[in-house]
């Protein structure tokens, strides 16, 4: 499937809701800890593909805003296992070249976490090749929130003007303010909703939603959704005739 996509039209920004982990595992007759475990193998998988066929974007929810209302035991072993992750990929980031950066509100993040989160960005700063961005602690009404109250302020104190707000500079007070807007979101697991994630950056995004639990999602996965992409018209408003 791989040789069917065709490099020169691929999605700059690629974001993808991991979702499924947790029935995976009930599947197996297993803890949900399992299947957070195993996803992070699709995420390897993933993030190697996209560096191979030169996708300049990827971003991963990873932990969101309303994930921290479940069970503390599911929460404290996925900040465990993301701790553990970070050590062992950073070695798989360098060599291909990745950058890490990270979207949400970090400050919520466990001590530790949010330090080892810290090295390994400082570490793959100057890396080139792709951005993956893990939304961690991330919920988008709260980034529009915090974006509008923002603005506001620099309103109130005359620091910028009522008149000059426009798409962009909303789009400077984002978390995503160096990433451009997704191309196409992909959600495993068979649900089709977007769970407040990037709600502004997504306008545009082509959707793509798999039967796939996400440990069980694969390169062949990846491309599958990619080509089907790249077979739809992307108008952007205007009509087939304009873009011909």
């Amino acid at each position: 499937m791989k040789d069917q996509i065709n490099t020169d039209r691929l999605p700059k920004h690629i974001a993808i809701i991991m979702d499924g982990n947790g029935r995976w595992a009930k599947q197996k007759g297993l803890i949900r800890a399992i299947g957070h475990e195993n996803g992070t193998k699709s995420v390897r998988q993933t993030v190697e593909a996209c560096a191979e066929l030169g996708v300049e974007n990827l971003t991963l929810y990873a932990f969101s805003t309303e994930n921290w209302n479940r069970p503390k035991l599911e929460v404290e072993t996925l900040m465990k296992l993301l701790v553990s992750s970070l050590k062992k990929e950073i070695k798989t980031l360098q060599d291909n070249n990745i950058k890490l950066n990270a979207i949400g509100n970090l400050s919520l993040l466990p001590k530790k976490v949010y330090k080892e989160l810290l090295e390994v960005i400082d570490k793959t700063a100057n890396n080139s090749r792709m951005t993956l961005t893990l939304a961690l602690s991330y919920g988008s009404r709260e980034e529009l929130v915090q974006a509008i109250t923002e603005i506001s302020n620099k309103v109130k104190n005359n620091i910028i003007s009522l008149e000059s707000i426009d798409e962009s500079v909303i789009n400077k007070h984002l978390y995503t303010q160096n990433l451009p807007d997704v191309d196409l979101l992909i959600r495993t697991s068979g649900e089709q909703r977007i769970s407040n994630f990037l709600l502004w950056q997504i306008a545009y995004a082509e959707l793509f939603f798999t039967k796939v639990l996400w440990p069980d999602f694969t390169k062949q996965h990846l491309y599958d959704a990619i080509i089907d992409y790249q077979k739809r018209e992307r108008r952007f408003g205007k009509t087939s005739e304009q873009l011909s």
